[in-house]
């Protein structure tokens, strides 16, 4: 159903990812940064070039009707709530659960990795914790054979108010911190969620935050701005998503 492809480059043997994007980069920020699609093409064409990406407009309604569309499947955030109870994220809450019931890989990104929890019965709740933003700085709490290469830290840009409170039952959580208790966390052999945003480069933190500063609190602006002085684990977070995806293909073939 629906959707665009864009086309990095052809090959026979070249992963196809299927984007589920869930909401627009605002205009006024467009022309600096891109949209959510071109964020994550660009990150992801840095460390394997061959990638090609179908987009699905999910925030318009537009689900997917068929799991086998692509290879692999990516959430984008947003700023909407998984809770919000629009008709788009409960559609999307339903293509969720197929791909967990087909085996198909998904991984999800902030707004996606919540809305795989709620999915599979984990809950998600605004935190009393408030906002994150700027940099996150994690603890590595399980080591998975797809983090290659390995660190004990992983540090990325975040956005959120909402987090994972509880996970879905037989989740695994991989990475923590005292801020965002549930960072990282795989279900099964295919399903793997990520607060943080690795898309997200710092000046485009850095201009969200700014144009956030009505309802951020200005404290946490400062924390925030002052944190983008760290380095970023971006490429090190797409180079395990990837290693991620294509592990649970070839689990995925031999089921």
């Amino acid at each position: 159903m629906g959707g665009y492809e864009q086309t990095m480059q052809r090959g026979d043997k070249h992963m196809l990812i299927g984007l589920l994007q869930c909401d627009d980069v605002s205009e006024e920020l467009q022309p600096r940064h891109g949209n959510y699609p071109e964020m994550f093409e660009r990150l992801f064409s840095a460390v394997d070039p061959t990638l090609e990406f179908r987009v699905w407009r999910c925030l318009d309604g537009d689900i997917p009707g068929d799991v086998d569309a692509v290879d692999a499947w990516l959430t984008t955030g947003s700023r909407y709530g998984v809770n919000d109870g629009d008709d788009w994220i409960e559609a999307l809450c339903g293509f969720v659960r197929e791909l967990w019931a087909a085996g198909k890989p998904l991984v999800g990104i902030c707004f996606g990795h919540q809305l795989m929890a709620k999915a599979l019965g984990g809950e998600v709740v605004k935190s009393e914790r408030g906002w994150g933003v700027g940099m996150s700085f994690n603890r590595l709490s399980e080591r998975a054979d797809w983090m290659d290469p390995w660190q004990e830290g992983l540090d990325l840009v975040v956005s959120h108010q909402d987090q994972v409170l509880r996970p879905p039952e037989g989740a695994v959580v991989l990475a923590e911190s005292d801020f965002c208790p549930i960072y990282v966390m795989q279900l099964g052999e295919h399903f793997l969620g990520v607060q943080g945003h690795p898309e997200f480069g710092k000046a485009y933190s850095a201009d969200l935050m700014e144009r956030r500063r009505n309802i951020i609190p200005g404290n946490r602006v400062r924390e925030g701005l002052a944190s983008l002085n760290a380095p970023v684990d971006d490429q090190l977070m797409v180079r395990w998503i990837l290693n991620f995806m294509r592990r649970a293909l070839t689990v995925d073939a031999r089921l």
